[in-house]
Protein backbone atom coordinates (compact mmCIF):
# COMPACT_ATOMS: atom_id res chain seq x y z
CA UNK A 1 0.00 0.00 0.00
CA UNK A 2 2.77 2.44 0.92
CA UNK A 3 4.70 1.56 -2.24
CA UNK A 4 1.68 2.55 -4.35
CA UNK A 5 1.16 5.72 -2.31
CA UNK A 6 4.83 6.65 -2.79
CA UNK A 7 4.16 6.94 -6.52
CA UNK A 8 1.61 9.65 -5.81
CA UNK A 9 4.05 11.54 -3.58
CA UNK A 10 6.70 11.36 -6.31
CA UNK A 11 4.43 12.78 -9.03
CA UNK A 12 3.19 15.37 -6.53
CA UNK A 13 6.77 16.63 -6.41
CA UNK A 14 6.44 17.50 -10.10
CA UNK A 15 3.70 19.93 -9.12
CA UNK A 16 5.50 21.40 -6.12
CA UNK A 17 8.89 21.85 -7.76
CA UNK A 18 7.75 24.62 -10.10
CA UNK A 19 6.39 27.54 -7.99
CA UNK A 20 9.61 28.35 -6.10
CA UNK A 21 11.79 27.55 -9.12
CA UNK A 22 9.89 29.85 -11.52
CA UNK A 23 11.95 33.00 -10.77
CA UNK A 24 15.16 31.03 -11.45
CA UNK A 25 13.68 29.54 -14.62
CA UNK A 26 12.61 32.96 -15.89
CA UNK A 27 16.02 34.52 -15.18
CA UNK A 28 18.12 31.70 -16.61
CA UNK A 29 16.00 30.81 -19.63
CA UNK A 30 14.59 34.27 -20.36
CA UNK A 31 10.97 33.15 -20.15
CA UNK A 32 8.18 35.66 -20.41
CA UNK A 33 5.46 35.84 -17.78
CA UNK A 34 3.04 34.06 -20.12
CA UNK A 35 5.55 31.29 -20.83
CA UNK A 36 6.20 30.84 -17.10
CA UNK A 37 2.44 30.60 -16.58
CA UNK A 38 2.23 27.74 -19.08
CA UNK A 39 5.09 25.91 -17.37
CA UNK A 40 3.22 26.21 -14.08
CA UNK A 41 -0.27 25.35 -15.34
CA UNK A 42 0.38 22.62 -17.92
CA UNK A 43 -0.36 19.77 -15.50
CA UNK A 44 -3.62 21.37 -14.39
CA UNK A 45 -4.71 22.09 -17.97
CA UNK A 46 -4.09 18.51 -19.06
CA UNK A 47 -5.90 17.12 -15.99
CA UNK A 48 -8.99 19.25 -16.66
CA UNK A 49 -9.21 17.87 -20.20
CA UNK A 50 -8.12 14.26 -19.82
CA UNK A 51 -8.33 12.95 -16.23
CA UNK A 52 -11.51 10.92 -16.78
CA UNK A 53 -10.11 9.48 -20.01
CA UNK A 54 -6.98 8.36 -18.19
CA UNK A 55 -9.16 6.77 -15.51
CA UNK A 56 -11.05 4.76 -18.11
CA UNK A 57 -7.79 3.76 -19.81
CA UNK A 58 -6.40 2.44 -16.53
CA UNK A 59 -9.03 -0.30 -16.54
CA UNK A 60 -8.01 -1.43 -20.01
CA UNK A 61 -4.24 -1.16 -19.59
CA UNK A 62 -3.96 -2.39 -16.02
CA UNK A 63 -3.27 -0.29 -12.93
CA UNK A 64 0.29 -1.50 -12.34
CA UNK A 65 1.34 -0.91 -15.94
CA UNK A 66 -0.29 2.51 -15.80
CA UNK A 67 1.51 3.49 -12.59
CA UNK A 68 4.92 2.24 -13.74
CA UNK A 69 4.55 3.91 -17.15
CA UNK A 70 3.52 7.19 -15.54
CA UNK A 71 6.42 7.21 -13.09
CA UNK A 72 9.05 6.33 -15.70
CA UNK A 73 7.67 8.78 -18.27
CA UNK A 74 7.70 11.55 -15.68
CA UNK A 75 11.28 10.71 -14.67
CA UNK A 76 12.40 10.71 -18.32
CA UNK A 77 10.67 14.03 -18.97
CA UNK A 78 12.31 15.63 -15.92
CA UNK A 79 15.73 14.54 -17.17
CA UNK A 80 14.95 15.66 -20.74
CA UNK A 81 14.23 19.16 -19.41
CA UNK A 82 17.90 19.46 -18.40
CA UNK A 83 18.76 19.97 -22.08
CA UNK A 84 16.80 23.24 -22.19
CA UNK A 85 19.22 26.17 -22.16
CA UNK A 86 17.30 29.30 -23.18
CA UNK A 87 13.91 30.71 -24.09
CA UNK A 88 14.33 29.46 -27.63
CA UNK A 89 13.89 25.95 -26.24
CA UNK A 90 10.54 26.82 -24.72
CA UNK A 91 8.71 24.32 -26.93
CA UNK A 92 10.95 21.54 -25.61
CA UNK A 93 10.43 22.68 -22.02
CA UNK A 94 6.66 22.77 -22.36
CA UNK A 95 6.73 19.34 -24.03
CA UNK A 96 8.52 17.91 -21.00
CA UNK A 97 5.87 19.44 -18.75
CA UNK A 98 3.17 17.91 -20.95
CA UNK A 99 4.75 14.47 -20.59
CA UNK A 100 5.12 15.01 -16.84
CA UNK A 101 1.42 15.87 -16.76
CA UNK A 102 0.51 12.69 -18.62
CA UNK A 103 2.64 10.68 -16.18
CA UNK A 104 1.01 12.47 -13.26
CA UNK A 105 -2.48 11.56 -14.47
CA UNK A 106 -1.51 7.96 -15.17
CA UNK A 107 -0.31 7.52 -11.60
CA UNK A 108 -3.03 9.36 -9.70
CA UNK A 109 -5.94 7.59 -11.42
CA UNK A 110 -4.39 4.10 -11.24
CA UNK A 111 -2.55 3.98 -7.91
CA UNK A 112 -5.79 3.87 -5.85
CA UNK A 113 -6.64 0.60 -7.61
CA UNK A 114 -3.30 -0.85 -6.45
CA UNK A 115 -3.95 0.38 -2.92
CA UNK A 116 -7.42 -1.20 -2.90
CA UNK A 117 -5.93 -4.49 -4.13
CA UNK A 118 -3.19 -4.49 -1.49
CA UNK A 119 -5.31 -3.45 1.50
CA UNK A 120 -7.60 -5.77 3.46
CA UNK A 121 -11.29 -5.07 2.69
CA UNK A 122 -11.94 -3.65 6.16
CA UNK A 123 -8.98 -1.26 5.81
CA UNK A 124 -9.63 0.13 2.34
CA UNK A 125 -11.31 3.35 3.41
CA UNK A 126 -8.45 4.34 5.67
CA UNK A 127 -5.88 3.15 3.09
CA UNK A 128 -7.44 5.44 0.47
CA UNK A 129 -7.45 8.21 3.07
CA UNK A 130 -3.68 7.72 3.36
CA UNK A 131 -3.52 7.94 -0.44
CA UNK A 132 -5.25 11.34 -0.36
CA UNK A 133 -2.10 12.80 1.25
CA UNK A 134 -0.07 12.35 -1.94
CA UNK A 135 -0.48 15.88 -3.30
CA UNK A 136 0.29 17.99 -0.20
CA UNK A 137 3.03 15.54 0.82
CA UNK A 138 4.70 15.52 -2.60
CA UNK A 139 4.29 19.22 -3.33
CA UNK A 140 5.33 20.11 0.22
CA UNK A 141 8.43 17.94 -0.03
CA UNK A 142 9.49 19.64 -3.25
CA UNK A 143 8.89 23.06 -1.72
CA UNK A 144 10.93 22.09 1.34
CA UNK A 145 13.83 20.94 -0.84
CA UNK A 146 13.74 24.02 -3.08
CA UNK A 147 15.56 26.45 -0.72
CA UNK A 148 18.28 23.82 -0.22
CA UNK A 149 18.78 22.86 -3.87
CA UNK A 150 18.07 26.04 -5.85
CA UNK A 151 20.94 28.19 -4.47
CA UNK A 152 23.52 25.41 -4.89
CA UNK A 153 22.38 23.54 -7.99
CA UNK A 154 19.75 25.72 -9.64
CA UNK A 155 16.47 24.41 -11.03
CA UNK A 156 18.27 21.50 -12.72
CA UNK A 157 19.29 20.09 -9.34
CA UNK A 158 15.66 20.11 -8.23
CA UNK A 159 14.60 18.38 -11.46
CA UNK A 160 17.27 15.67 -11.01
CA UNK A 161 16.16 14.97 -7.43
CA UNK A 162 12.55 14.72 -8.60
CA UNK A 163 13.53 12.29 -11.36
CA UNK A 164 15.39 10.16 -8.82
CA UNK A 165 12.31 10.09 -6.55
CA UNK A 166 10.13 9.02 -9.48
CA UNK A 167 12.51 6.21 -10.42
CA UNK A 168 12.70 5.04 -6.80
CA UNK A 169 8.89 5.02 -6.57
CA UNK A 170 8.69 2.92 -9.75
CA UNK A 171 11.16 0.43 -8.27
CA UNK A 172 9.13 0.27 -5.04
CA UNK A 173 5.88 -0.42 -6.91
CA UNK A 174 7.52 -3.10 -9.05
CA UNK A 175 8.97 -4.81 -5.97
CA UNK A 176 5.43 -5.17 -4.54
CA UNK A 177 3.80 -6.35 -7.77
CA UNK A 178 2.67 -9.67 -6.29
CA UNK A 179 0.22 -7.79 -4.05
CA UNK A 180 -1.48 -6.08 -7.00
CA UNK A 181 -2.74 -9.17 -8.83
CA UNK A 182 -6.39 -8.22 -8.23
CA UNK A 183 -5.84 -4.94 -10.12
CA UNK A 184 -5.21 -6.52 -13.52
CA UNK A 185 -6.40 -5.15 -16.85
CA UNK A 186 -9.80 -6.04 -18.23
CA UNK A 187 -8.50 -6.18 -21.78
CA UNK A 188 -12.02 -6.26 -23.28
CA UNK A 189 -13.81 -3.53 -25.19
CA UNK A 190 -17.10 -4.69 -23.63
CA UNK A 191 -15.77 -3.69 -20.20
CA UNK A 192 -16.46 0.00 -20.93
CA UNK A 193 -20.20 -0.23 -20.28
CA UNK A 194 -19.98 -1.70 -16.75
CA UNK A 195 -17.11 0.65 -16.02
CA UNK A 196 -19.21 3.69 -16.92
CA UNK A 197 -22.17 2.37 -14.92
CA UNK A 198 -20.66 3.69 -11.69
CA UNK A 199 -20.73 7.23 -13.11
CA UNK A 200 -24.51 7.14 -13.55
CA UNK A 201 -24.92 7.69 -9.84
CA UNK A 202 -25.23 11.32 -8.64
CA UNK A 203 -22.93 10.82 -5.64
CA UNK A 204 -19.59 10.65 -7.54
CA UNK A 205 -20.40 13.89 -9.37
CA UNK A 206 -21.32 15.66 -6.14
CA UNK A 207 -18.08 14.50 -4.53
CA UNK A 208 -16.00 15.58 -7.54
CA UNK A 209 -17.55 19.06 -7.55
CA UNK A 210 -17.11 19.39 -3.79
CA UNK A 211 -13.44 18.50 -4.20
CA UNK A 212 -13.20 21.17 -6.91
CA UNK A 213 -14.72 23.79 -4.60
CA UNK A 214 -12.07 22.93 -2.00
CA UNK A 215 -9.26 22.99 -4.57
CA UNK A 216 -10.26 26.54 -5.53
CA UNK A 217 -10.03 27.73 -1.92
CA UNK A 218 -6.75 25.95 -1.29
CA UNK A 219 -5.18 27.24 -4.49
CA UNK A 220 -6.16 30.82 -3.60
CA UNK A 221 -4.33 30.36 -0.29
CA UNK A 222 -1.28 28.80 -1.96
CA UNK A 223 -1.04 31.81 -4.29
CA UNK A 224 -1.77 34.46 -1.67
CA UNK A 225 0.49 33.38 1.20
CA UNK A 226 3.91 33.47 -0.57
CA UNK A 227 2.97 36.75 -2.26
CA UNK A 228 1.92 38.29 1.05
CA UNK A 229 5.03 37.12 2.92
CA UNK A 230 7.42 38.28 0.21
CA UNK A 231 5.87 41.56 -0.97
CA UNK A 232 4.12 42.89 2.14
CA UNK A 233 6.29 41.45 4.92
CA UNK A 234 9.63 41.43 3.03
CA UNK A 235 10.56 37.96 4.28
CA UNK A 236 13.54 36.10 2.88
CA UNK A 237 12.96 33.32 0.32
CA UNK A 238 13.85 30.73 2.95
CA UNK A 239 11.18 31.91 5.38
CA UNK A 240 8.63 32.23 2.60
CA UNK A 241 9.31 28.64 1.55
CA UNK A 242 9.24 27.34 5.13
CA UNK A 243 5.97 29.00 6.14
CA UNK A 244 4.31 28.10 2.84
CA UNK A 245 5.49 24.50 3.19
CA UNK A 246 4.15 24.20 6.75
CA UNK A 247 0.79 25.52 5.59
CA UNK A 248 0.67 23.03 2.71
CA UNK A 249 1.78 20.07 4.83
CA UNK A 250 -0.96 20.86 7.38
CA UNK A 251 -3.29 19.29 4.83
CA UNK A 252 -1.65 15.87 5.39
CA UNK A 253 -2.94 15.27 8.96
CA UNK A 254 -6.30 16.55 7.72
CA UNK A 255 -6.24 13.85 5.04
CA UNK A 256 -5.47 11.21 7.67
CA UNK A 257 -8.26 12.44 9.94
CA UNK A 258 -10.60 12.26 6.96
CA UNK A 259 -9.49 8.71 6.26
CA UNK A 260 -10.11 7.73 9.88
CA UNK A 261 -13.59 9.27 9.79
CA UNK A 262 -14.41 7.33 6.63
CA UNK A 263 -13.06 4.14 8.22
CA UNK A 264 -15.53 4.65 11.08
CA UNK A 265 -18.44 5.08 8.69
CA UNK A 266 -19.07 8.82 9.09
CA UNK A 267 -21.11 10.27 6.22
CA UNK A 268 -18.96 11.77 3.46
CA UNK A 269 -21.51 14.46 2.75
CA UNK A 270 -21.67 15.55 6.37
CA UNK A 271 -17.86 15.71 6.64
CA UNK A 272 -17.65 17.73 3.41
CA UNK A 273 -20.36 20.19 4.47
CA UNK A 274 -18.75 20.86 7.86
CA UNK A 275 -15.26 21.13 6.35
CA UNK A 276 -16.39 23.66 3.74
CA UNK A 277 -18.09 25.74 6.43
CA UNK A 278 -14.85 25.80 8.45
CA UNK A 279 -12.63 26.61 5.45
CA UNK A 280 -14.99 29.42 4.49
CA UNK A 281 -14.67 30.95 7.97
CA UNK A 282 -10.87 30.55 7.92
CA UNK A 283 -10.75 32.20 4.49
CA UNK A 284 -12.79 35.09 5.82
CA UNK A 285 -10.22 35.57 8.59
CA UNK A 286 -6.84 35.27 6.89
CA UNK A 287 -7.68 38.00 4.37
CA UNK A 288 -8.56 40.56 7.08
CA UNK A 289 -5.87 43.26 6.86
CA UNK A 290 -6.40 44.54 10.40
CA UNK A 291 -5.86 41.21 12.15
CA UNK A 292 -2.50 40.20 13.70
CA UNK A 293 -0.18 38.33 11.35
CA UNK A 294 0.18 35.39 13.75
CA UNK A 295 -3.59 34.89 13.84
CA UNK A 296 -3.88 35.20 10.06
CA UNK A 297 -1.15 32.61 9.54
CA UNK A 298 -2.79 30.28 12.08
CA UNK A 299 -6.01 30.56 10.06
CA UNK A 300 -4.06 29.65 6.90
CA UNK A 301 -2.78 26.50 8.59
CA UNK A 302 -6.25 25.75 9.99
CA UNK A 303 -7.84 26.14 6.56
CA UNK A 304 -5.36 23.67 5.07
CA UNK A 305 -5.93 21.18 7.91
CA UNK A 306 -9.73 21.39 7.95
CA UNK A 307 -10.00 21.19 4.18
CA UNK A 308 -7.73 18.14 4.12
CA UNK A 309 -10.64 15.91 5.10
CA UNK A 310 -12.41 16.74 1.80
CA UNK A 311 -9.97 14.90 -0.54
CA UNK A 312 -10.07 11.92 1.81
CA UNK A 313 -13.88 11.89 1.79
CA UNK A 314 -13.97 12.05 -2.02
CA UNK A 315 -11.13 9.65 -2.83
CA UNK A 316 -12.24 6.92 -0.44
CA UNK A 317 -15.64 6.75 -2.14
CA UNK A 318 -14.35 4.10 -4.54
CA UNK A 319 -14.16 1.70 -1.57
CA UNK A 320 -17.97 1.65 -1.41
CA UNK A 321 -19.10 2.76 -4.88
CA UNK A 322 -16.80 0.75 -7.17
CA UNK A 323 -17.52 -2.91 -7.83
CA UNK A 324 -14.43 -3.61 -9.94
CA UNK A 325 -10.86 -2.33 -10.39
CA UNK A 326 -11.98 -0.69 -13.65
CA UNK A 327 -14.65 1.31 -11.84
CA UNK A 328 -12.07 2.51 -9.31
CA UNK A 329 -10.05 4.07 -12.15
CA UNK A 330 -13.15 5.75 -13.59
CA UNK A 331 -14.13 7.19 -10.21
CA UNK A 332 -10.63 8.46 -9.47
CA UNK A 333 -10.44 10.05 -12.92
CA UNK A 334 -13.73 11.86 -12.36
CA UNK A 335 -12.70 13.06 -8.90
CA UNK A 336 -9.31 14.23 -10.20
CA UNK A 337 -10.98 16.10 -13.07
CA UNK A 338 -13.33 17.82 -10.62
CA UNK A 339 -10.50 18.90 -8.33
CA UNK A 340 -8.43 20.28 -11.18
CA UNK A 341 -11.45 22.03 -12.68
CA UNK A 342 -11.85 24.01 -9.46
CA UNK A 343 -8.25 25.17 -9.62
CA UNK A 344 -8.45 25.87 -13.36
CA UNK A 345 -11.61 27.97 -13.09
CA UNK A 346 -10.59 29.65 -9.85
CA UNK A 347 -7.29 31.01 -11.18
CA UNK A 348 -8.73 33.51 -13.71
CA UNK A 349 -11.67 34.36 -11.44
CA UNK A 350 -9.44 35.28 -8.51
CA UNK A 351 -7.01 37.15 -10.78
CA UNK A 352 -9.85 39.16 -12.35
CA UNK A 353 -11.46 40.08 -9.03
CA UNK A 354 -8.17 41.07 -7.38
CA UNK A 355 -7.01 43.02 -10.45
CA UNK A 356 -10.29 44.93 -10.59
CA UNK A 357 -10.16 46.01 -6.96
CA UNK A 358 -6.42 46.09 -6.38
CA UNK A 359 -6.89 44.25 -3.07
CA UNK A 360 -6.45 40.59 -2.21
CA UNK A 361 -9.38 40.88 0.20
CA UNK A 362 -11.68 40.89 -2.83
CA UNK A 363 -10.78 37.22 -3.40
CA UNK A 364 -13.27 36.53 -0.60
CA UNK A 365 -16.07 36.85 -3.15
CA UNK A 366 -14.65 33.85 -4.99
CA UNK A 367 -13.45 31.73 -2.08
CA UNK A 368 -16.56 32.47 -0.01
CA UNK A 369 -18.84 31.49 -2.88
CA UNK A 370 -16.82 28.28 -3.33
CA UNK A 371 -17.20 27.46 0.38
CA UNK A 372 -20.97 28.01 0.29
CA UNK A 373 -21.21 25.92 -2.87
CA UNK A 374 -19.19 23.22 -1.14
CA UNK A 375 -21.56 23.21 1.86
CA UNK A 376 -24.53 22.80 -0.49
CA UNK A 377 -22.79 19.98 -2.35
CA UNK A 378 -21.93 18.27 0.95
CA UNK A 379 -25.56 18.40 2.07
CA UNK A 380 -26.69 17.05 -1.30
CA UNK A 381 -24.12 14.24 -1.06
CA UNK A 382 -25.33 13.46 2.47
CA UNK A 383 -28.88 13.13 1.15
CA UNK A 384 -27.69 10.95 -1.74
CA UNK A 385 -25.87 8.68 0.71
CA UNK A 386 -29.03 8.26 2.77
CA UNK A 387 -31.05 7.40 -0.33
CA UNK A 388 -28.40 4.92 -1.41
CA UNK A 389 -28.32 3.31 2.03
CA UNK A 390 -32.11 3.01 2.18
CA UNK A 391 -32.52 1.71 -1.37
CA UNK A 392 -33.21 -2.03 -1.77
CA UNK A 393 -29.99 -3.95 -2.50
Amino acid sequence: MLAAAAGGVAVGMNVGKVPLALPTLRTELGLSLVQAGWVSSMLTTLAVVAALGFGLAAGRVGALRMVLSGLLLSAAASLAALAVHDGGDFARLILTRFVEGAGFLAVVVAAPTLISAAAAPQDRRFALGVWSTYMPAGAGLAMALSPLLLPAFGWRGLWVVTAAALAAAAAAAWSQRRHYAAAGASGHATALRPTLAVLRQPLPWLLALAFGAWALQHFALIVWLPTFLKEQRAMSPGWVALLSCVMLLACVPGNLVGGALMQHGVSRGRVIAVAHALTGLCGLGYLQDGWPDALRYALCVALSFCGGVIPAAAMTSSAVLAKSPQQIGALQGLIMQGSQLGQFVGTPLIAAVVAASGQWRSALWVTGAAALFGVALGLAAWAAERRRRDAPS
